[in-house]
């Protein structure tokens, strides 16, 4: 969220969460981490069999450094204008691991699995009026395939194996978010105490952060509010608890002195020197993929878009993809519509409900019906009227504006009269059913194409192609 609203230069409604969170880290320290962070139980759940690791007190300082330093070149970033945060945040890695890997094939095995047995064991009663109400449900999900699924579960795969190696190694080292919540942290209310310690060193042993050092103190900056040392001191001296707030002395967490001027340093640069222009990034508003409806001019796009995966989970035609390069690299893993998987619903409004920053504002289904996404081309080299002279009305068929689009013009061929498709460009909306339904193969006889940022189709005219 802060990265978002820096480099968009914008107040998002969802700030106030990211107040109240502010402010509760200070009361009760690094929380988020240790009780509700999603992609932190996956790693604790992973790495819960192994036996952690003993890494010194020096070793785990070059460790938390790291994650000081990401954090700070994402908020350069954003203030030149880049929004990086999505590849780093682990709330969005965590769903849109859910978004693209877990629920397509959670779906596809209870769909599967329950069809198969139905057929099998002829199981036509309570288990297959079960079944119809599943599909009405969590089975509705169209999200069958996914490109670059495997990249995205190879990401959060990585950070799993990470996590068994050294337990919590991503929250140590790199999780930016965990730097931020580290540096509010270190004012928190609630603080570690020991009373009694007999120096069995357990609870450094086993602190999952590492955040207890070798003479029982603690970064209060790493941790997490586990409760591990508290569990595990055979003398149970250790306690947490809140108490006066006392100066802050500094721990060998975060970010020394100078590097902390090197960072403003470059933070000054970047608001006084440039506002960044992206070479991959199509400057003049029209763009290289086919964006969700009324998406945002792509460069603002680009910038509030975080990657979570929450569109095209809910895409009913499975037609929304995450891009790989087809958007240059900066467009990874944003969502683009692939009318050859799957076209636009005509009356569906999902993707922009879902969206949690408005890079896919919310429409109603009125301002849907006159969203442009893109324009229909026909190849009159592939389609079968023009090409083979064969009678095909498919596209005109499926087109769904209320005045057709695509229309049909009858002429004479070899003694007979045949129907050939023309799209009116001003009444398209290019909602790709046309190119899904086709019947061309492997290419489409009609394609849809990008064009620039529009809210709304053109007037009805005569330009036709």
């Amino acid at each position: 969220m802060l990265a978002t609203i820096v480099s968009e230069r914008i107040i998002l409604p969802g700030a106030v969460w990211m107040l109240a969170m502010a402010g509760l880290t200070i009361v009760f320290g690094r929380f988020f981490c240790g009780w509700m962070c999603p992609l932190g139980t996956l790693i604790d759940l992973a790495g819960s069999q192994r036996k952690n690791r003993h890494v010194s007190d020096a070793a785990n300082a070059r460790l938390r450094t790291a994650k000081y330093w990401i954090l700070g070149s994402i908020l350069i970033a954003a203030v030149g204008g880049i929004q990086a945060a999505w590849l780093f945040d682990p709330v969005v890695i965590f769903g849109r691991f859910v978004s693209l890997n877990l629920i397509p094939a959670v779906t596809f095995l209870l769909d599967t699995g329950l069809a198969a047995m139905i057929r099998a064991f002829d199981l036509y009663g309570p288990v297959y009026d079960l079944y119809r109400s599943l599909k009405n449900t969590i089975l509705g999900v169209q999200a069958r395939y996914v490109a670059n699924a495997a990249a995205v579960f190879a990401h959060v795969l990585a950070i799993v194996i990470a996590a068994d190696l050294l337990k919590r190694s991503w929250c140590r080292a790199v999780c930016p978010l965990g730097a931020l919540y580290g540096l509010m942290s270190r004012f928190a209310l609630l603080e570690r105490s020991v009373t009694t310690c007999t120096h069995c060193k357990k609870c450094a042993a086993d602190c999952r952060m590492g955040a207890i050092r070798a003479d029982a103190g603690y970064v209060k900056s790493e941790c997490i509010l586990c409760m591990d040392c508290v569990y595990d001191c055979p003398s149970h001296g250790t306690r947490f608890g809140f108490r006066r707030r006392r100066a802050v002395s500094v721990d060998s967490a975060g970010i020394s002195r100078r590097q902390f001027l090197v960072l403003g340093a470059l933070s000054l640069t970047s608001l006084f020197g440039f506002r960044v222009v992206y070479p991959d990034r199509p400057q003049t508003g029209r763009r290289r993929v086919i964006r969700p409806p009324a998406s945002l001019e792509e460069k603002d796009f680009l910038d509030r878009c975080v990657r979570c995966g929450n569109c095209m989970k809910v895409c009913v035609t499975n037609g929304l993809q995450p891009a790989f390069l087809e958007a240059g690299i900066s467009g990874i893993w944003t969502p683009h519509l692939v009318p050859e998987i799957g076209y636009c619903e005509y009356h569906c409004t999902l993707c922009g409900n879902v969206c949690p920053t408005g890079a896919i504002p919310r429409l109603t289904e009125e301002q849907k019906l006159k969203t442009r996404l893109g324009i229909a081309r026909i190849d009159r080299s592939l389609c079968l009227p023009w090409k083979k002279k064969q009678e095909c009305i498919v596209c005109e068929e499926h087109c769904p504006t209320a005045r057709k689009a695509i229309q049909l013009r009858a002429v004479v061929v070899d003694g007979r009269e045949l129907l050939r498709p023309y799209i009116n460009e001003h009444l398209c909306i290019g909602c790709g059913i046309c190119q899904a339904k086709c019947p061309v193969r492997p290419e489409r006889a009609v394609r849809v194409y990008p064009v620039k940022v529009t809210h709304g189709a053109a007037k009805e005219g005569e330009h036709e192609k």
